[in-house]
């Protein structure tokens, strides 16, 4: 077992790939500087070379294209985006072209291209330099869509998505940066057989997230059960193709799910989740009426004290799943 952080599990990854595959190369904006990507390059550049780290001019578009291309040639290569913000400027090549490729030529080209982009919130950064745009991603057919809450997965999901012969968009959230777990030896898995993953068991009432929202989850349930409520905790880990199994067999067994979602509520992630179990769960099983708690239909706002209302809180987790029980008790 290694001791490694959230970012460190990623350069682990980015590791892992580099000295096993050939195939594998990396282009982005900032690839060198912590300032953009944290502690999860340090010192690729210099490792492996300018040949296989490029650091690119400011244009996500040509980045992310040229990467496209590369990867219908045989490459498979990792696009940086040090956020997702600005990653926009790169959705046809992700949306119009790796997305369609296979689709439009019947299986026989596969464009191998991992997208890595970075979310980073808070600290007054605004409304521009603080979205999580996942909920758009996973509405895109042919485009997997990657979001780890743990160091562990943090390194291997990156793997898998690497080798996996489909696009996939890789995102991390900078909040997780500094969380911590002993890592065991790299397994390559493929990407196919992942899915959302039961991390904690529970009577009383079930919590799905994703990415950083699992990790609020997870400090939630230690706070419910203060309270004698057993919460059980549902990891997505991938929301595209979204498995609903766990989650449904999750909500089966206790009767109560509170859907928790980094990005926003209207035609979000959370609401998915809720649609899923509602599809699947005869309402005679369900114990109260499903809940979702999400950012509110506003852009981020740029002042600390706004800051502290607008992002959920894990006490505000609390409060609502405490609710939820209380409400399903009477």
């Amino acid at each position: 077992m290694t001791r490694m952080n959230y970012g460190t599990a990623i350069r682990a990854a980015f590791m892992h790939l580099l000295d096993h595959h050939p195939e594998v190369f990396v282009i982005g904006q900032g690839l060198w500087a912590k300032w953009y990507v944290g502690n999860s390059m340090t010192d690729l550049d210099k490792l492996y070379g300018v040949d296989r780290i490029m650091d690119s001019p400011v244009s996500e578009s040509a980045c992310t294209g040229a990467a496209v291309g590369a990867s219908l040639c045989g490459y498979r290569p990792i696009v940086v985006h040090p956020r997702v913000d600005f990653m926009l400027y790169a959705m046809d090549a992700m949306v119009n072209q790796a997305a369609k490729w296979s689709h439009m030529v019947g299986g026989q080209a596969h464009p191998a291209v991992t997208i890595r982009g970075i979310v980073n919130r808070g600290g007054e950064q605004g409304a521009q330099h603080s979205q999580a745009l996942h909920a758009w991603f996973a509405h895109v057919p042919g485009l997997r869509v990657v979001m780890p809450a743990t160091p562990a997965d943090a390194r291997d999901l990156l793997i898998a998505s690497v080798l996996c012969d489909d696009p996939v968009l890789y995102i991390d959230d900078r909040w997780l940066y500094d969380l911590e777990d002993d890592l065991p030896p790299v397994v390559e898995r493929p990407l196919e057989l992942e899915g959302p993953e039961l991390l904690r068991d529970g009577s009383d009432i079930t919590l799905v997230g994703s990415s950083y929202t699992t990790q609020q989850c997870l400090a939630a349930a230690n706070g419910l059960a203060e309270r004698g409520i057993s919460a059980a905790v549902v990891d997505l880990r991938v929301i595209n193709p979204l498995r609903a199994e766990p989650i449904i067999a999750s909500v089966r067994k206790t009767g109560r799910l509170l859907a928790v979602d980094g990005g926003w509520r209207t035609c979000g992630l959370a609401g998915e989740v809720i649609a899923r179990v509602a599809e699947a769960v005869h309402p005679a099983e369900l114990r109260a009426l499903p809940r979702r708690l999400t950012l509110p239909d506003a852009p981020a706002p740029t002042s600390k004290p706004l800051e502290r209302i607008y992002y959920t809180l894990v006490d505000d987790i609390v409060t609502a799943a405490a609710d939820l029980v209380k409400e399903a008790a009477r």
